[in-house]
């Protein structure tokens, strides 16, 4: 079995091409462009795995040939900075939706599996628990990035009816945990971040006790290796949670680790009204299955940090 994974070297995808069920796989196609510049995602990558990498936009023709050559297609490959996404609105358009539309196509056309990240940042204003029969009017996404990854559910759906395209989509909570390739636009790791640096968090205002849907890397590595290995490619969308928490449930993890930390309370444009929790509930009885720990993950990033600023107090 061959797999392409595109995006390969950001945040998720160069801790994915490390996994070590990519060893029972015959090729693994890289695809990045190069855009954030993560070339040390390509640095020390394990032995016993046939890699081969391009640098390639995905709206390029050079797709073609490798989505034909490859099984299973996973579709790291967008922009995903919510925050900024608003300033950026023409590229998060090309990359985000044309590109996962000229990826979809070719998957269609050859007859692969296609494994589509989303996120939970599609539910929106929302209040209490939702799941996955939250549809329509309901979902409510709050920011460009998170509008496009709605864009781009619906649109695998319609074409899986007329091309019978094969795809799972998996809902991502937000991402927290080490990699390589790691980045810190988001809550966990820009204040792990901010922290080890001696910075200031800087918390929204209205967010302290509001929950959100957080997931640790590993296991958002574990959810994609599952729908691999069990071919589960049913056209579904599961949610991918590792956890439900609130922004000071996050700080005082941290706190143990940096004790001296302080916080700014700032504004910010996606800021959601309501307080709410993702259920992963279905993804459970599909055999998913979650180890991930944030006390662990905050402290491993922490490790990696701890002499970024000697005048920071660091406990490890």
């Amino acid at each position: 079995m061959n797999i392409c994974i595109t995006g390969a070297l950001g945040h998720i995808g160069s801790a994915l091409i490390r996994s070590d069920s990519l060893r029972s796989v015959d090729r693994v196609y890289l695809i990045d462009n190069f855009l954030t510049q993560r070339y040390a995602s390509l640095f020390d990558l394990p032995d016993g795995i046939t890699y081969s990498f391009h640098e390639s936009d995905i709206l390029s023709d050079a797709m073609r040939p490798i989505i034909r050559d490859s099984d299973v297609v996973i579709h790291l490959a967008a922009i995903t900075d919510a925050e900024t996404s608003f300033h950026k609105p023409e590229q998060v358009n090309k990359v985000n939706k044309k590109g996962l539309r000229h990826i979809a196509k070719l998957c269609a056309e050859y007859g692969r599996f296609l494994i589509f990240p989303s996120t939970t940042s599609v539910y929106g204003v929302q209040e209490g628990l939702v799941d996955e029969s939250c549809q329509g009017k309901d979902l409510k996404p709050q920011s460009p990035y998170a509008e496009s990854k709605l864009y781009g559910e619906k649109y695998l759906s319609t074409l899986a009816k007329k091309n019978g395209l094969k795809f799972v989509t998996l809902r991502l909570g937000t991402i927290f945990g080490y990699s390589i390739g790691m980045r810190f636009h988001t809550a966990v790791n820009k204040f792990i971040w901010q922290a080890a640096i001696g910075q200031p968090l800087t918390v929204w205002k209205t967010a302290l006790n509001q929950k959100r849907p957080y997931c640790d890397l590993k296991d958002a590595i574990s959810a994609f290796n599952h729908a691999m290995e069990n071919k589960i490619f049913d056209q579904e969308i599961y949610n991918i949670v590792t956890t439900n928490l609130t922004v000071k449930e996050i700080i005082d993890a941290i706190k143990k680790r940096v004790p001296g930390l302080n916080i700014t309370f700032t504004d910010s444009p996606i800021m959601n009204l309501l307080s709410y929790e993702v259920s992963n509930q279905m993804s459970l009885e599909k055999g998913f299955s979650y180890s991930g720990d944030l006390t662990e993950s905050i402290k491993h990033s922490i490790r990696k940090l701890r002499n970024a600023n000697s005048s920071v107090k660091i406990t490890v």
